[in-house]
Protein backbone atom coordinates (compact mmCIF):
# COMPACT_ATOMS: atom_id res chain seq x y z
CA UNK A 1 0.00 0.00 0.00
CA UNK A 2 1.48 3.50 -0.92
CA UNK A 3 0.31 7.04 1.01
CA UNK A 4 0.97 9.97 -0.18
CA UNK A 5 1.55 13.04 1.94
CA UNK A 6 2.78 16.57 1.19
CA UNK A 7 5.37 18.29 2.93
CA UNK A 8 8.04 21.29 2.35
CA UNK A 9 11.30 21.92 2.42
CA UNK A 10 13.69 24.87 3.07
CA UNK A 11 16.43 26.04 0.78
CA UNK A 12 17.58 29.35 2.72
CA UNK A 13 14.17 30.59 3.19
CA UNK A 14 12.65 29.46 0.21
CA UNK A 15 9.76 26.90 0.68
CA UNK A 16 10.12 23.41 -1.81
CA UNK A 17 7.38 21.20 -2.04
CA UNK A 18 8.42 17.62 -1.17
CA UNK A 19 6.22 14.95 -1.88
CA UNK A 20 6.54 12.00 1.09
CA UNK A 21 5.48 8.79 -0.96
CA UNK A 22 5.43 5.83 1.92
CA UNK A 23 5.33 2.15 0.94
CA UNK A 24 4.34 -0.75 3.51
CA UNK A 25 4.81 -4.12 2.53
CA UNK A 26 5.15 -7.32 4.21
CA UNK A 27 8.43 -9.01 4.14
CA UNK A 28 11.80 -9.03 6.38
CA UNK A 29 11.47 -6.00 8.48
CA UNK A 30 13.58 -2.99 6.95
CA UNK A 31 12.88 1.22 6.93
CA UNK A 32 14.47 2.43 3.96
CA UNK A 33 14.46 6.46 3.28
CA UNK A 34 15.67 7.65 -0.29
CA UNK A 35 15.52 10.75 -2.12
CA UNK A 36 18.78 12.19 -0.96
CA UNK A 37 18.11 12.41 2.91
CA UNK A 38 20.62 13.95 5.48
CA UNK A 39 22.38 12.49 8.57
CA UNK A 40 19.40 14.04 10.70
CA UNK A 41 17.03 12.31 8.07
CA UNK A 42 18.09 8.90 8.04
CA UNK A 43 18.58 9.15 11.55
CA UNK A 44 14.79 9.80 11.98
CA UNK A 45 13.86 5.92 11.08
CA UNK A 46 15.14 5.03 15.00
CA UNK A 47 12.91 7.82 16.26
CA UNK A 48 10.07 7.12 14.34
CA UNK A 49 9.69 3.64 14.90
CA UNK A 50 9.94 3.86 18.54
CA UNK A 51 8.03 6.64 18.62
CA UNK A 52 4.91 4.36 16.90
CA UNK A 53 5.79 1.72 19.39
CA UNK A 54 5.87 3.94 22.40
CA UNK A 55 2.27 5.94 21.18
CA UNK A 56 0.52 2.54 21.54
CA UNK A 57 1.09 1.00 17.81
CA UNK A 58 2.86 -2.10 16.76
CA UNK A 59 4.80 -2.67 13.42
CA UNK A 60 5.80 -6.79 13.08
CA UNK A 61 7.35 -7.69 10.23
CA UNK A 62 7.08 -5.13 7.84
CA UNK A 63 9.52 -3.74 4.60
CA UNK A 64 9.09 -0.13 5.10
CA UNK A 65 10.18 2.24 2.28
CA UNK A 66 10.12 6.44 2.07
CA UNK A 67 10.68 8.59 -1.09
CA UNK A 68 10.79 12.14 -0.80
CA UNK A 69 10.81 13.51 -4.01
CA UNK A 70 12.17 15.81 -6.20
CA UNK A 71 15.01 12.89 -5.37
CA UNK A 72 17.76 15.36 -7.12
CA UNK A 73 17.38 17.92 -4.38
CA UNK A 74 19.22 17.11 -0.97
CA UNK A 75 16.75 17.27 1.81
CA UNK A 76 17.83 18.13 5.89
CA UNK A 77 16.31 18.82 8.55
CA UNK A 78 13.63 16.66 11.14
CA UNK A 79 10.31 17.87 9.94
CA UNK A 80 9.62 15.05 7.71
CA UNK A 81 8.87 13.18 10.71
CA UNK A 82 5.59 13.48 11.55
CA UNK A 83 4.42 12.92 7.88
CA UNK A 84 6.68 9.53 7.76
CA UNK A 85 4.90 8.52 10.92
CA UNK A 86 1.52 9.51 9.59
CA UNK A 87 2.20 7.32 6.11
CA UNK A 88 3.47 4.20 7.59
CA UNK A 89 0.14 4.43 10.05
CA UNK A 90 -2.08 5.05 7.76
CA UNK A 91 -0.37 2.12 5.45
CA UNK A 92 -1.09 -0.15 8.28
CA UNK A 93 -4.87 0.44 8.19
CA UNK A 94 -4.83 2.38 11.32
CA UNK A 95 -6.20 6.02 10.48
CA UNK A 96 -9.09 7.27 8.37
CA UNK A 97 -7.54 7.76 4.76
CA UNK A 98 -10.01 10.50 3.64
CA UNK A 99 -8.72 12.58 6.63
CA UNK A 100 -5.11 12.88 5.86
CA UNK A 101 -5.28 14.09 2.36
CA UNK A 102 -6.86 17.59 4.23
CA UNK A 103 -3.73 18.00 5.98
CA UNK A 104 -0.07 18.97 6.01
CA UNK A 105 2.13 17.30 8.69
CA UNK A 106 5.16 18.97 10.25
CA UNK A 107 7.01 17.90 12.78
CA UNK A 108 9.97 15.95 14.73
CA UNK A 109 9.24 13.16 16.77
CA UNK A 110 10.89 12.44 20.07
CA UNK A 111 11.03 8.93 21.25
CA UNK A 112 8.22 9.33 23.47
CA UNK A 113 5.82 9.89 20.52
CA UNK A 114 6.01 14.09 21.59
CA UNK A 115 6.14 16.71 18.58
CA UNK A 116 8.75 18.58 18.96
CA UNK A 117 8.98 22.56 17.99
CA UNK A 118 11.53 22.68 14.92
CA UNK A 119 13.16 25.95 12.92
CA UNK A 120 11.96 27.12 10.06
CA UNK A 121 8.15 27.12 10.39
CA UNK A 122 7.10 30.83 9.70
CA UNK A 123 8.66 30.32 6.00
CA UNK A 124 7.13 27.03 5.57
CA UNK A 125 3.68 28.08 6.22
CA UNK A 126 4.36 31.62 3.83
CA UNK A 127 5.24 28.76 1.10
CA UNK A 128 1.92 26.28 1.66
CA UNK A 129 0.19 29.30 1.78
CA UNK A 130 1.70 30.64 -2.16
CA UNK A 131 0.74 26.54 -2.77
CA UNK A 132 -2.64 26.48 -1.88
CA UNK A 133 -2.61 24.31 1.02
CA UNK A 134 -4.67 25.42 4.12
CA UNK A 135 -4.70 22.38 7.02
CA UNK A 136 -1.58 22.40 9.10
CA UNK A 137 -0.88 20.21 11.64
CA UNK A 138 2.71 21.07 13.60
CA UNK A 139 3.77 21.21 16.87
CA UNK A 140 2.35 22.70 19.50
CA UNK A 141 5.50 24.80 20.46
CA UNK A 142 5.26 26.13 16.80
CA UNK A 143 1.41 27.59 16.65
CA UNK A 144 2.12 31.03 17.38
CA UNK A 145 4.30 31.55 15.27
CA UNK A 146 2.37 29.87 12.19
CA UNK A 147 -0.50 31.55 13.27
CA UNK A 148 1.55 34.45 11.96
CA UNK A 149 0.23 33.94 8.48
CA UNK A 150 -2.86 34.86 7.73
CA UNK A 151 -5.85 32.50 6.24
CA UNK A 152 -4.35 29.22 7.34
CA UNK A 153 -5.96 26.77 9.67
CA UNK A 154 -2.82 25.90 12.23
CA UNK A 155 -3.27 22.99 14.59
CA UNK A 156 -1.03 22.54 17.35
CA UNK A 157 -0.47 19.15 18.44
CA UNK A 158 1.58 17.77 21.49
CA UNK A 159 1.97 14.05 20.48
CA UNK A 160 1.43 11.51 17.65
CA UNK A 161 -1.11 9.82 20.16
CA UNK A 162 -2.89 13.09 19.88
CA UNK A 163 -2.74 13.49 16.06
CA UNK A 164 -3.70 10.12 15.08
CA UNK A 165 -7.19 10.50 17.59
CA UNK A 166 -7.84 13.29 15.78
CA UNK A 167 -7.58 12.35 12.51
CA UNK A 168 -9.49 9.34 13.62
CA UNK A 169 -12.46 11.46 15.14
CA UNK A 170 -11.94 10.30 18.28
CA UNK A 171 -11.04 13.80 20.02
CA UNK A 172 -11.24 17.10 18.78
CA UNK A 173 -8.32 19.91 18.86
CA UNK A 174 -9.27 23.28 17.97
CA UNK A 175 -7.54 25.70 15.70
CA UNK A 176 -5.80 28.32 17.07
CA UNK A 177 -7.87 31.10 16.14
CA UNK A 178 -6.05 34.51 17.40
CA UNK A 179 -4.77 36.44 14.80
CA UNK A 180 -1.99 38.55 15.10
CA UNK A 181 -2.28 42.67 15.75
CA UNK A 182 1.09 44.42 15.79
CA UNK A 183 1.41 46.48 18.67
CA UNK A 184 1.86 50.30 18.24
CA UNK A 185 3.37 51.72 20.62
CA UNK A 186 3.69 55.81 21.59
CA UNK A 187 6.39 57.62 23.57
CA UNK A 188 6.24 61.14 25.23
CA UNK A 189 9.48 61.69 23.51
CA UNK A 190 11.41 61.11 20.36
CA UNK A 191 14.86 60.21 19.06
CA UNK A 192 14.76 62.99 16.91
CA UNK A 193 14.31 65.62 19.53
CA UNK A 194 18.40 64.64 19.88
CA UNK A 195 19.96 67.58 17.71
CA UNK A 196 23.37 66.51 16.49
CA UNK A 197 25.12 63.75 17.33
CA UNK A 198 24.40 61.92 13.98
CA UNK A 199 27.29 59.24 14.59
CA UNK A 200 26.61 58.44 18.15
CA UNK A 201 22.59 57.76 17.65
CA UNK A 202 23.72 55.69 14.78
CA UNK A 203 25.79 53.34 16.47
CA UNK A 204 23.48 53.37 19.12
CA UNK A 205 20.35 52.17 17.19
CA UNK A 206 22.57 49.44 15.71
CA UNK A 207 23.75 48.17 19.62
CA UNK A 208 20.08 48.37 20.70
CA UNK A 209 19.01 46.50 17.20
CA UNK A 210 21.72 43.69 17.79
CA UNK A 211 21.36 43.88 21.77
CA UNK A 212 25.30 45.07 21.69
CA UNK A 213 27.13 46.74 24.54
CA UNK A 214 27.94 50.48 24.37
CA UNK A 215 30.01 52.87 25.76
CA UNK A 216 29.76 57.15 24.84
CA UNK A 217 33.13 58.93 25.68
CA UNK A 218 33.01 62.46 25.78
CA UNK A 219 33.84 65.59 27.66
CA UNK A 220 31.53 66.69 30.45
CA UNK A 221 28.87 68.70 29.12
CA UNK A 222 28.71 67.12 25.88
CA UNK A 223 25.58 65.96 26.39
CA UNK A 224 26.12 61.65 26.53
CA UNK A 225 23.36 61.19 29.11
CA UNK A 226 20.61 63.14 26.61
CA UNK A 227 21.59 60.72 23.58
CA UNK A 228 21.37 57.89 26.21
CA UNK A 229 18.57 58.81 27.91
CA UNK A 230 16.44 58.77 25.09
CA UNK A 231 17.74 56.16 23.56
CA UNK A 232 16.37 53.89 26.66
CA UNK A 233 12.85 55.84 26.71
CA UNK A 234 12.53 54.91 23.20
CA UNK A 235 13.54 50.91 22.81
CA UNK A 236 12.65 49.86 26.24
Amino acid sequence: MLTLLKNIYLQGITGIEVNVEVDVSPGMPKFEIVGLPDTALKESKERILTAIKNSGFEIVGKRIIVNLAPAEIRKNGTGFDLSIAIGILNNLKLLKSNRIKEFVFIGELSLEGKVNKISGILPMCIELKKLGYKNIILPKGNEQEANLVKNLNIIGANNLKEITDFINEKIVIDSIKESYKEEVISYPIDFKEVIGQTKAKRALEIAVAGGHNIILIGEPGSRKNNVSTKIKNNFT
